[in-house]
């Protein structure tokens, strides 16, 4: 009876269900394999970087740096100029169109490139703002997440506007975003936070609160210190230990600071390494400033004593290696202004020059002196000339 109960009209339909169960107990099987199976394919995820430090210790230089180095898209976006969409200002899907241009508009090679945003610091929302809606702070990091973590961004295509609607798609899962910023007063949020000892009714009340009061703090110390050194020694230690919680206090948003996990403090440059960052690096300050009297065949002769002090005087005005040019500008003005036509050979800058107790020293040459004296010799007697012309 089931023979012919298989072979009559209900056959076929029996033998699919057989082979649909016999379909599914393999797809069973094979989807236990794959749970039970020990060995799996690692997919390797980026972690984003976050760099802090104070002013002019070489985290943009870095980024520059890099970009070089690599043979790799690179783009640097300043985040200062982002604001939410809708509002005046670039969005924040120009970062990836940055990358796409470094990249000739290749898609593939965009998206294994780099993104560094700078000066992240300046879009932590600032407190007492929080009724209103703040397009260039908070809204921005939000903005930013999905792009962060990795996302499908739709970015306009070559000469073209993204009003139009012509854009193309750039996958941001395996491009690394680098962010850096001073983060000015970050170094008092972790100092509060290691001396708060105090649980219950016995707990005191902080003086100030947030990125404005810790900032404000920062500033006030480093216009009265006289000890430069040592408070950069201080605030080095400090940001060797810094947290999440530090950062959220500054005012970044906790959804932000968790896409960024390898954080980076820089440390404060010392009077040795200004030192060296006259003189050593490629494109270093006096080397420049060499060739630059070099075009008026005049030697620059800047002696050790004087990058000393040099580096000294940058230590003081607490704005890293950028304080270098400054300082050299305004110990060349007078001899840059007395060089060209003239008769000087060799300027010698020393520490006492670097100090403005004495100008620059000169060397001049005695060929010109000659040549001069001769000149002015022709000069005078085609004067005595002209005198007796006249008289007669």
């Amino acid at each position: 009876m089931l023979q012919i109960a298989v072979a009559g009209p209900l056959g076929p339909a029996i033998n699919n269900q057989q082979s649909q169960a016999n379909a599914t107990g393999e797809e069973a099987a094979k989807k236990s394999d794959i749970l039970d199976a020990g060995i799996q394919e690692i997919r390797l995820e980026k972690s984003n970087i976050l760099m802090l430090g104070p002013t002019g210790s070489g985290k943009t230089l870095l980024a520059q740096t890099l970009a070089r180095c690599l043979d790799v898209p690179f783009a640097i976006c300043d985040c200062t100029t982002l604001t939410q969409a809708g509002y005046v200002g670039e969005d924040i899907e120009s970062v990836i169109a940055k990358l796409l241009q470094d990249a000739n508009y290749n898609i593939e090679k965009a998206q294994q490139g780099i993104v560094f945003l700078d000066e992240v610091d300046k879009i932590g929302s600032v407190p007492g703002i929080h009724q209103l809606r703040d397009v260039g702070g908070e809204g921005v990091q939000q903005g930013m997440l999905k792009m962060l973590e990795g996302t499908v961004v739709n970015v306009p295509e070559r000469n073209t506007r993204k009003l139009r609607g012509e854009t193309v798609q750039v996958d941001t899962t395996n491009i690394l975003f680098v962010a850096s910023g001073a983060f000015n007063g970050l170094d008092r949020i972790i100092s509060r936070r290691k001396n708060e000892k105090y649980l219950g009714f016995g707990t005191q009340r902080p003086t100030g609160e947030g990125r404005r009061a810790a900032s404000e703090a920062d500033v006030k110390s480093q216009t009265e210190s006289s000890n430069t050194a040592q408070n950069n020694e201080e605030r080095d230690l400090l940001l060797r230990q810094v947290e999440a919680r530090d950062l959220i206090e500054f005012g970044m948003i906790p959804e932000f600071v968790g896409r960024l996990p390898v954080v980076v403090p820089f440390h404060s440059l010392t009077e040795e390494m200004l030192v060296k960052i006259l003189v050593e690096p490629r494109n270093a300050l006096v080397p420049q400033y060499q060739a630059l009297f070099a075009m008026d065949k005049v030697t620059l002769d800047v002696k050790d004593d004087a990058r000393k002090a040099i580096a000294s005087l940058a230590l003081e005005r607490k704005t890293g290696a950028r304080g270098l040019r400054a300082i050299m500008e305004n110990i060349l003005l007078d001899s840059m202004f007395e060089v060209p036509g003239s008769d000087i050979s060799t300027v010698i800058i020393t520490e006492v020059v670097v100090k403005g107790d004495e100008p620059a020293a000169y060397i001049r040459s005695s060929k010109h002196s000659k040549d001069e004296l001769e000149s002015s010799y022709d000069s005078g007697c085609e004067d005595d000339e002209e005198m007796k012309i006249r008289q007669s």
